[in-house]
């Protein structure tokens, strides 16, 4: 509550710190509306970045407060600012990206279970990336600087809401935006592409889960627009960007073709999570986003987390499970030896007259 804008800017990093990296339930309790009311303040007051750090950190206080009544009243007082800022088209564009994904989570935690509070943030969702759709002539609209990193965390944070949502309204989003969608795999930006791509993928297995045989109206079409973008080798986007949009592609073009999804595998403490489908990777990396490094301690003492990914409760380890964990030092040393073998054993099969040549 400083006039100072930088001792607000620090407080705010300070918290969000702190909400990352601990799970603090029993203290917030007492002190939620106190915070509540300075992020209402710094969001309607604040700049460009106040109003970015506040919406991130809104987004963490849905997390820790979790979907119990605490976290919908918070929701309720937050969600008409963030919902007016992500729908300004004269606001900062760093802080629309920010409220479009606190906007998202807060939803998906807080209102899960309230249809009409889902619709209404999915459609404010909706209204920003439409206007990456293309025009009445087939054509994509040309966008000024940074609208497209808003239209993929717009896109994203929609997505996450869709996992959500009851058959019935997936039949309706899937026809209307998959043709949409696939219009924008066009994009010249790389961030976006993939962003649709994944989205299209999540379409796919929400389409799948209520009828097994689905299939888009031109699903011949779909798969050699994503067979491109797997194998564009265009020298003029950086190497970076075309590997990882060359692996995203994969992914996508072999799930829609095949219905086969590269499983992954999360570790955290003694534990592991299964990133098996498009629809657990979405809320996965929502969460990752938010949380960032601290996902892991969410992972293992959140209960909303450990809900939401099926984990039961929060394990209860005793000194002896903690005394057989391998230090730092023993990894390294077993990281070197293997290193160090591993080097041998390629030698021994490596011409070494291609090296010279």
């Amino acid at each position: 509550m400083d006039k100072s804008v930088k001792t607000r800017l620090a407080a705010l990093e300070s918290l969000r710190s702190a909400f990352s990296s601990r799970v603090l339930y029993d203290f917030l309790l007492e002190r939620r509306l106190t915070i509540t009311d300075c992020l209402e303040r710094s969001l309607k007051k604040g700049g460009g970045e106040e109003q970015a750090a506040a919406a991130t950190l809104c987004a963490l206080l849905c997390v820790q407060l979790g979907g119990g009544t605490e976290g919908e009243e918070g929701f309720n007082t937050l969600r008409p600012i963030l919902s007016y800022i992500l729908t300004d088209s004269c606001a900062n564009m760093l802080a629309r990206q920010s409220c479009a994904r606190a906007l998202g989570m807060c939803c998906y935690v807080s209102a899960s279970d309230d249809a009409e509070d889902l619709l209404k943030c999915m459609g404010h969702l909706e209204s920003v990336f439409v206007g990456a759709y293309p025009l009445a002539d087939g054509n994509l609209p040309s966008v000024k600087a940074g609208t497209p990193a808003l239209h993929s965390a717009t896109l994203q944070a929609w997505a996450l809401l869709c996992t959500l949502c009851p058959a019935s309204r997936i039949n309706s989003i899937v026809s209307y935006h998959l043709p949409r969608l696939q219009a924008c795999l066009e994009s010249s930006e790389v961030n976006f592409r993939i962003a649709v791509g994944e989205t299209i993928a999540l379409l796919y297995e929400l389409g799948r889960d209520i009828d097994q045989e689905f299939e888009c109206e031109d699903c011949d079409a779909l798969c050699e627009s994503l067979k491109s973008l797997a194998t564009d080798g265009n020298k003029h986007r950086a190497k970076n960007d075309r590997r990882k949009q060359r692996s995203i592609f994969r992914e996508v073009l072999h799930y829609i073709e095949n219905e086969d999804f590269s499983e992954e595998k999360i570790r955290f403490g003694v534990e592991v999570i299964y990133i098996d489908g498009w629809m657990r990777r979405r809320i996965y990396y929502a969460f990752k986003e938010v949380l960032e490094s601290g996902v892991s301690h969410h992972l293992q003492f959140n209960p909303l987390l450990r809900d939401i990914f099926g984990l039961g409760a929060p394990l209860i380890l005793d000194s002896s499970v903690k005394a057989n964990k391998i230090s730092r030092t023993e990894r390294h040393l077993y990281n070197s030896a293997a290193f160090k073998a591993r080097t041998k054993l390629r030698n021994k099969v490596r011409d070494k007259r291609a090296d010279v040549m």
